[in-house]
C-alpha cells in the first residue's frame, strides 16, 4: 500500500476549492449576498478613506500655501519705540540665509466704496519691489498691471472685492479710514478716492475679497505714521525651519523686536483641521470594520452549508491546515478585491475631483463647495503615499483577521458529526 502523499501549502486545490465556494450555487444565493455586500462594504470604506484623507490634505495644503504665500513666515513688530529704522532692519535681515524677502508693511483698516457697493477692506502698504516678489500676487494678475505702482496712487484689490463693488481697472476706488485729521471738532474720518491699477486673484475668497494692496508711502500718509512701518514680514525658504529663522532674525534685527511666527498666528485653524482629519480617519476607519464583520458572518454560514464537504474532505484525508487555508483564501480574496478596487477608485476620483464636483453641482443645479464657507475656489486633493498606504494595508489586515475565526472553526469541524446529520 503507498504512502499518502502530504500536498505543501496552498497547493492549486485549496484555490480551486476557495474560488468554487465564492461562486455559490442558487441554494447558496443569501451567503453570495453577504461576501458580495462585504466588497462593497471593503471597496466604499477603502475608497472614502483615500479620498477624504486626500482632500483634507488638499485643502491643508492649499491654505497653508495661500496664507503662507501672502502673509509672512515671520511678522516682525516693534518694541518700546516705533518702527522708524525700518529700512536698516529690513536690509539686515534680508541678507541672512534663507531669507527670501523681508518687506516692511503698513496694515489698516478701511472701508472700500463704489458708487454700486461697499465693503470692509484690510489695506496693506507696501514696496512696489516687495509686492512684485511675492508671487501669490505677482503672478495671478487678472486686469491691469504692477508697474509703476510706487509711482502713482494707485491700488490693487483683489477679484472678489472687485465683483463686489462692480469695479474693474481704470475705474475709481473711494476709501474711508476711521482715523483721519485732528481738528478742534475731533477726529474727523479720511476719505480718498484711489484708481485701480491692478486686479489679482490669489484663489483663497477671503484675501481675494478683503484685500487692497496700495504705495508704501502713500498707506503711511494715508494712515498718519510719518516715516514709520506697522510690521516686517519675514518670508523664508523653508517655513518647516521658523524655529531656526526666529533665533537669527532676532539677532538680526539689533533693536527691541516682537516676533510671531506663522504657527501661531494659524494655530486654532491648523489645530482644527487636525482635530477633525483624525476624527474622520477613525469614523470612516468603521465602515471598512463593519466589512470585514459581514467577511465573518458570510464565511460562518458558509462553513456551516459546506459542513459535509469539508466531512467528505477529511475522510478522504485532507489536513486541518489545508481546510484552514481554504477558508481563508475565500474571505481573504473579498477583501484584497475590495482593497484593490477601493483603491482605484479613490485613485481615480482624486485625480478628477474638481472634474466631478464640477458636474455634480451641475447636475445638483446647486453650488457644491462654496468658496465663501471653504475659503478656496476649487477642489484640492492631495493624495500622501504613507496614508494611502497605511490605509490599504489596514484594509488588508482587517480582512485576513475577519477570515481566521471561521477558518479555525472550518478546521476543528469533527467529520462523523457532521455526516450524522446528513
Amino acid at each position: 500500500m503507498s504512502k499518502p502523499v502530504q500536498t505543501y501549502p496552498f497547493a492549486p486545490f485549496e484555490w480551486m476549492l476557495s474560488l468554487r465556494y465564492l461562486r455559490a450555487r442558487r441554494k447558496e444565493g443569501f451567503i453570495s449576498v453577504i461576501a458580495g455586500f462585504s466588497f462593497l462594504g471593503i471597496m466604499l470604506g477603502v475608497a472614502t478613506l483615500i479620498i477624504v484623507m486626500a482632500v483634507m490634505n488638499g485643502f491643508r495644503k492649499e491654505l497653508l500655501d495661500k496664507i503662507l504665500g501672502l502673509n509672512g513666515h515671520l511678522l516682525i513688530q516693534p518694541l518700546e519705540s516705533p518702527l522708524t529704522d525700518w529700512k536698516a532692519v529690513s536690509e539686515r535681515i534680508s541678507k541672512l540665509s534663507g531669507i527670501r524677502l523681508a518687506a516692511a508693511i503698513v496694515d489698516g483698516q478701511a472701508l472700500a466704496s463704489s458708487p454700486f457697493n461697499a465693503s470692509g477692506v484690510l489695506v496693506r502698504g507696501i514696496r512696489a519691489e516687495d509686492l512684485m516678489k511675492l508671487s501669490s500676487i505677482a503672478k495671478n494678475i487678472k486686469q491691469g498691471t504692477l508697474e509703476g505702482f510706487d509711482d502713482g496712487q494707485g491700488v490693487a484689490i483683489g477679484r472678489r472685492l472687485a465683483d463686489q463693488l462692480s469695479l474693474r481697472t481704470g475705474d475709481t476706488l473711494t476709501l474711508v479710514a476711521p482715523r483721519g485729521a485732528v481738528t478742534p471738532m475731533g477726529t474727523t474720518p479720511r476719505i480718498k478716492p484711489y484708481k485701480i491699477a491692478a486686479v489679482f486673484e490669489i484663489g483663497m475668497s477671503e484675501y481675494d475679497a478683503s484685500f487692497v494692496f496700495m504705495p508704501l508711502a502713500e498707506a503711511q500718509a494715508y494712515f498718519n505714521r510719518a516715516n514709520d512701518v506697522t510690521a516686517i514680514e519675514v518670508y523664508t525658504t523653508n517655513p518647516d525651519r521658523i524655529d531656526v529663522f526666529r533665533k537669527n532674525v532676532t539677532e538680526a534685527a539689533g533693536r527691541p523686536v516682537f516676533l510671531v511666527d506663522w504657527r501661531q498666528r494659524n494655530a486654532t485653524f491648523f489645530n482644527a483641521l487636525q482635530v477633525e482629519r483624525n476624527v474622520m480617519f477613525l469614523i470612516l476607519t468603521l465602515i471598512v470594520l463593519v466589512a470585514a464583520l459581514n467577511i465573518i458572518s458570510g464565511l460562518i454560514m458558509l462553513v456551516k452549508d459546506k459542513g459535509s464537504d469539508i466531512a467528505i474532505l477529511r475522510t478522504m484525508g485532507a489536513a486541518q491546515g489545508a481546510i484552514l487555508r481554504v477558508f481563508l483564501i475565500t474571505g481573504a480574496a473579498i477583501g484584497v478585491v475590495g482593497t484593490i478596487v477601493g483603491f482605484l477608485v479613490g485613485l481615480i476620483v482624486c485625480l478628477n475631483i474638481e472634474t466631478i464636483r464640477q458636474f455634480l453641482s451641475w447636475v445638483t443645479n446647486t453650488q457644491l463647495f462654496s468658496p465663501e464657507l471653504y475659503f478656496l475656489s476649487r477642489l484640492p486633493a492631495d493624495m500622501d503615499v504613507g496614508e494611502t498606504a497605511a490605509v490599504v494595508i489596514m484594509a488588508l489586515a482587517l480582512s485576513f483577521l475577519a477570515t481566521l475565526y471561521p477558518s479555525w472553526r472550518a478546521a476543528r469541524l469533527d467529520p462523523v458529526e457532521a455526516l450524522r446529520y446528513e
